[in-house]
């Protein structure tokens, strides 16, 4: 059974946030401004309890069914379409911390010229301004927020957010098989992000205003008296 992301009927609120986004997405190229997207998952950890046959000419490795529950990894997703450029920061939990941890980074080493970052984001209850100031001095908070401009996506449309096309490559490519330990995730996520880095590799994006307008009329609120 497949399940999908329904948009709402005439939610005036979902459209809101929906045609914020798009219209973001909109803007035009400026890396003082930049556009970026984040997003988080997870993978579950598993370990071998028999040892994989080892494959040879023209086979696979034969894997036993049986496993070992070994815990969690987190990925932090952050990615800038227009520019080609994404990073995944692997941590062992998504707490706020975690998350303040990540929006410093993501603005002291990867955009320390930006004046302010264009941030598409869920309403996960970690992803807000108070998370940093749960982590950090409030001086510091405030410096970082000051760089900050918000844009959520509505309840039930995280579809909107390009971060979760990236997590679904990332996942297809690179993630797709057992692993034991957040060691070898950070390293496999590292090895498939340098190269798709270096070709500066796109996310077309083709939903527009008046794709949504058209497309999710029902979503809009009647305004007939």
């Amino acid at each position: 059974m497949k399940t999908w992301c329904v948009p709402p009927d005439a939610d005036g609120d979902y459209v809101w946030r929906m045609e914020d986004v798009l219209q973001t997405y909109g803007l035009a190229y400026n890396p003082r401004y930049p556009v970026v997207c984040f997003d988080e998952a997870s993978k579950q950890l598993f370990g071998e309890v028999n040892t994989p046959q080892s494959h040879e000419p023209g086979k696979k490795a034969r894997i036993d069914y049986e496993y070992e529950r070994k815990g969690v990894s987190n990925q932090f997703m952050m990615c800038e379409p227009l520019r080609g450029w994404r990073h995944v920061k692997v941590t062992a939990r998504r707490t706020r911390r975690d998350y303040a941890d990540c929006i410093r980074e993501l603005l002291e080493v990867h955009y320390p010229q930006a004046e302010k970052i264009r941030l598409i984001q869920d309403n996960l209850n970690t992803h807000s301004g108070g998370s940093l100031y749960e982590a950090f001095a409030p001086e510091q908070a405030r410096l970082l927020l000051d760089k900050i401009e918000f844009h959520y996506t509505p309840k039930h449309g995280s579809w909107l957010n390009m971060a979760e096309t990236e997590i679904s490559i990332m996942n297809r490519q690179c993630l797709d098989c057992r692993m034991d330990c957040q060691t070898k995730v950070a390293a496999a996520v590292a090895a498939w992000e340098r190269p798709r880095n270096a070709r500066q590799v796109h996310i077309h994006w083709t939903f527009t205003l008046a794709a949504a307008r058209l497309k999710l009329r029902k979503s809009y609120p009647s305004i007939e008296d």
